[in-house]
């Protein structure tokens, strides 16, 4: 009986509340005075017992001269519930599933080092269910290359811009071919690369040789999507590059003083 008890405390019942309706599946209908003489509830509590244990749906009153009281059939209260607490539980599950997604949406994680920056794109990349935009260089590309393809092969849609490795190809990929890549490297100050994940997910990073390499990881959506404009813009510049060819790109900007400063990351009198 103390395991029955036990079990029905977990389910929010208290010990007098659990003395009473087993006693009343024992023996029923019953008035409130011989439900506390046979479970042992005081008889200066029992009647604010069973007002609970209707309050709860456990037992029913019986209209009677005296009053006497019946239980709920042990499978309908056991139906009611499992069915109240899938309700809570489902409840629960959305609603603090929402608030821990919008806690992870403020959080961005740093991390350093050329090989955990490299878990990182990997782990990011398996996570990819719809779609994928890499910028990534030569160094980094046969690290990422593995995880990629079994993305392709899964059906990930997958967009790429790579620097500095003309006969490399992830998914639908671009080549960087208008700047050399060492005039990109100059202004970001190392290989700036990016993976962008199904618009919720985004890692920035940076390798380079005089420093120790870093990147920043975060669901923000607004960082998500800097990011992956970023990319579609760089797609664009290449494809607008290929179609006039570069010298139509080189007369728009390198007499401009503006421009040049937003091209090079210099001022033009430098």
């Amino acid at each position: 009986m103390e395991g029955i008890f036990k079990e029905l405390q977990k389910l929010g019942f208290s010990s007098y509340e659990c003395k009473a309706y087993v006693g009343l599946l024992k023996v029923h209908p019953v008035t409130g005075y011989e439900i506390s003489k046979r479970s042992g509830v005081p008889r200066s509590m029992i009647y604010e017992v069973l007002g609970k244990l209707m309050d709860k749906g456990a037992v029913h009153l019986v209209p009677s001269e005296p009053v006497k009281y019946s239980p709920v059939p042990a499978n309908e209260l056991i139906a009611r519930l499992r069915k109240q607490f899938d309700q809570s539980f489902s409840y629960l599950e959305k609603k603090l599933t929402a608030l821990q997604r919008e806690r992870e949406m403020d959080v961005i994680w740093h991390i350093r080092s050329d090989d955990l920056v490299l878990q990182e794109m990997e782990e990011m990349i398996a996570r990819a269910e719809k779609e994928l935009w890499l910028s990534a260089w030569e160094p980094q590309i046969p690290t990422i290359q593995e995880s990629v393809e079994r993305n392709l092969r899964e059906g990930v849609h997958v967009f790429s811009v790579l620097f500095g490795a003309p006969e490399a190809k992830i998914g639908t990929t671009f080549h960087h071919d208008y700047m050399t890549p060492e005039v990109v490297k100059d202004r970001t100050g190392g290989h700036l690369t990016i993976v962008a994940r199904d618009e919720e997910e985004v890692l920035i990073a940076n390798f380079s040789d005089e420093s120790t390499s870093w990147a920043v990881k975060t669901h923000d959506p607004v960082l998500v999507l800097v990011a992956t404009e970023y990319i579609r813009h760089d797609i664009m510049i290449e494809e607008i590059t290929a179609q006039y060819g570069p010298e139509k790109l080189d007369d728009l900007w390198r007499n401009n003083p503006d421009l040049v400063h937003v091209v090079t990351g210099k001022r033009f009198d430098e």
